[in-house]
């Protein structure tokens, strides 16, 4: 644990490490609590593109945790940061919720059937003719990117169907796979320490899924810590290429060794 003596800044998963579903874990409010009284923060970042950043802000509060804008830090934002950047004045044809279209349209991006490229996200509102229209684009040779590759999200009965499966879907009609920009990406990590202002030996990264919380830190300065209340369970750690720098029960636990 003497890792954490230089932690200054933690990155929080969402779903299955600070809730499920709509449930609050009971410890969230005092993990986050010890954060602040030792003198450190605390960011979320989460890889959920069903959202968006102001959704999450919402739910949170509703929770009981009043965050600010800054603390609230989300997969569509890297991606769009992308798009601005390297595909300027293209337009988009996005597989997504009506939340995820608003940030693109929000930046002024244009969507349209009839798009430059495609974007794929974690789609709770996907209906075929979205498959379709995409899995035409990409055939004809338009950039194919996604938000998040996550399989699974965790819900308080077990999982859905989450934006990597859906990219599996439309690989195997395409042959075609995407450019992710969620966690693990360099994007990603690239993005939390712009927004922190931090070193990589400052910052810490907590959550349940190994090929995308703990990944992220892989090869890098970053600590890397897993919480076995969501996705990952302890037998899981046997097979996985990634291995966390600290594992706990939980962010109760973690709290004590703050």
């Amino acid at each position: 644990m003497r890792d954490l003596k230089q932690i200054k800044h933690y990155v929080l998963d969402m779903d299955g490490t600070i809730y499920l579903g709509d449930k609050l874990f009971d410890f969230t409010p005092a993990f986050l609590n010890k954060v602040k009284e030792t003198g450190r923060d605390f960011v979320f970042f989460t890889n959920n593109s069903s959202k968006n950043a102001t959704a999450y802000i919402e739910k949170l509060l509703r929770m009981g945790i009043e965050i600010t804008q800054e603390q609230m830090l989300i997969s569509n934002e890297v991606i769009i940061e992308h798009i601005l950047d390297k595909y300027p004045g293209k337009s988009v044809y996005v597989i997504g919720t009506e939340l995820l279209k608003n940030d693109f349209i929000n930046t002024g991006i244009k969507l349209t059937e009839e798009a430059d490229l495609v974007v794929l996200g974690f789609d709770i509102e996907l209906v075929y003719h979205k498959l379709v229209v995409g899995c035409d684009l990409i055939r004809a040779g338009k950039p194919f990117l996604a938000v998040n590759p996550d399989f699974n999200c965790p819900v308080e009965n077990g999982f859905i169907p989450d934006c990597g499966s859906i990219a599996r879907l439309i690989t195997a009609s395409t042959g075609v796979a995407p450019e992710f920009f969620g966690k693990p990406s360099q994007h990603a990590l690239d993005y939390m320490l712009r927004r922190i202002g931090c070193m990589p030996e400052e910052l810490a990264v907590i959550g349940d899924r190994l090929y995308t919380d703990i990944a992220i830190a892989e090869g890098t300065e970053v600590t890397s810590i897993l919480v076995l209340s969501g996705e990952t369970k302890e037998e899981d750690l046997k097979t996985s290429e990634f291995k966390p720098d600290i594992i706990v029960r939980d962010l109760d636990e973690l709290s004590m060794y703050l």
